[in-house]
């Protein structure tokens, strides 16, 4: 019973030391502990992979495309595709970085279909915890809720090598973007081989949200 006891008082202090911590730091620590597994995640919707090369990509674009799951998106610069599982009729508009012709990141901007200003049960605000919902019921409830300065709440979530963040892009779209975070590091690792002096540090975490450049 008193190595019981030990151990649960450890347990707690750990725990506590843990949520001490400030969101940043726990975020590292999180990063730390996925990226130690040593397993890869890179599943991300359709068919598409973290991994995939360009042309693996475009081949199989044009095979949906064929069959109608997806048209040309905003500008022709994206893919478009509806999406039916939400509380409303929305779509997705998606386009990949690549890294040495390899899929690195996915952002992925939802918008519902219905949106106005003055139609609050459509904005980001409702767009946001539905898209929340659905990407708890596909990979598990343990999102890490952060505060963005500009975007709000934003929710993360790592699996090994796989990033997920879900914030808010305006008052009528939705930001998911999915990270390679070994990509992720090289390239950071690279950026602070590059800093001059008087540049400030980045923020991994506030990086986990705004890693679409915007």
């Amino acid at each position: 019973m008193k190595i019981k006891g030990t151990f649960f008082v450890i347990f707690i202090s750990m725990g506590i030391g843990f949520w001490q911590c400030t969101p940043s730091e726990r975020y590292e620590r999180l990063v730390e502990k996925e990226l130690g597994r040593g397993e890869r995640f890179d599943s991300l919707f359709l068919g598409l992979k973290l991994g995939m090369t360009d042309h693996q990509f475009y081949g199989h674009c044009w095979e949906m495309n064929k069959q109608g799951l997806i048209r040309q998106g905003i500008g022709n610069t994206s893919v478009n595709y509806n999406v039916e599982n939400l509380k409303a009729p929305a779509e997705m508009n998606f386009y990949p970085d690549f890294y040495h012709g390899r899929i690195w990141r996915m952002p992925v901007k939802y918008s519902y279909k219905g949106w106005a200003p003055w139609n609050l049960k459509l904005s980001a605000d409702s767009l946001q915890i539905d898209l929340l919902e659905k990407y708890k019921k596909i990979y598990g409830d343990d999102f890490m809720e952060v505060r963005h300065p500009h975007r709000g709440s934003a929710f993360v979530r790592v699996d090994g090598n796989r990033r997920i963040s879900i914030s808010k892009a305006d008052e009528s779209s939705v930001w998911v973007i999915f990270t390679d975070l070994l990509v992720d590091k090289e390239l950071n690792a690279q950026k602070d081989e590059e800093k001059t002096e008087g540049n400030q540090d980045h923020n991994p975490l506030l990086d986990a949200i705004d890693g679409t450049g915007e």
